[in-house]
């Protein structure tokens, strides 16, 4: 079994920045795929950007290219999110994701991809 604990969420200023971080346990060893999703009250779970650990290949919501960056520490065995310039539209909770396989294009934004999932972490940004 593989466990995910989300940190970094807090409270910020529209155009300011958060870093969250992802660290995973148990079973991590067969991870391949990390990702973020996110999801606000009332609406779907979001995809908003993942990695692979072989090739260098990271994905991007449209909606946070040119403002996040994904990243791993594969000797830590964590996933990070870098948040620059947010908005208040960027409010939800943010969760990180696990697979157990490798992902490409449109496979990598479906939630059903992932087989573990983190508790999330809240992220506000204030007008």
């Amino acid at each position: 079994q593989v466990q995910l604990v989300e940190s970094g969420g807090g409270l910020v200023q529209a155009g300011g920045s958060l870093r969250l971080s992802c660290a995973a346990s148990g079973r991590s060893f067969s991870i391949y795929t990390m990702g973020w999703f996110r999801q606000a009250p009332g609406m779907e779970r979001e995809f908003v950007a993942a990695i692979t650990w072989i090739g260098d290949r990271t994905y991007y919501a449209d909606s946070v290219k040119g403002r996040f960056t994904i990243s791993t520490d594969n000797a830590k065995n964590t996933v990070s999110l870098q948040m620059n310039n947010l908005k208040p539209e960027d409010t939800a909770d943010f969760y990180c994701a696990a697979s157990n396989d490798y992902c490409s294009g449109y496979d990598c934004w479906r939630p059903s991809t992932y087989d573990y999932w983190g508790q999330g972490t809240q992220v506000t940004v204030s007008s």
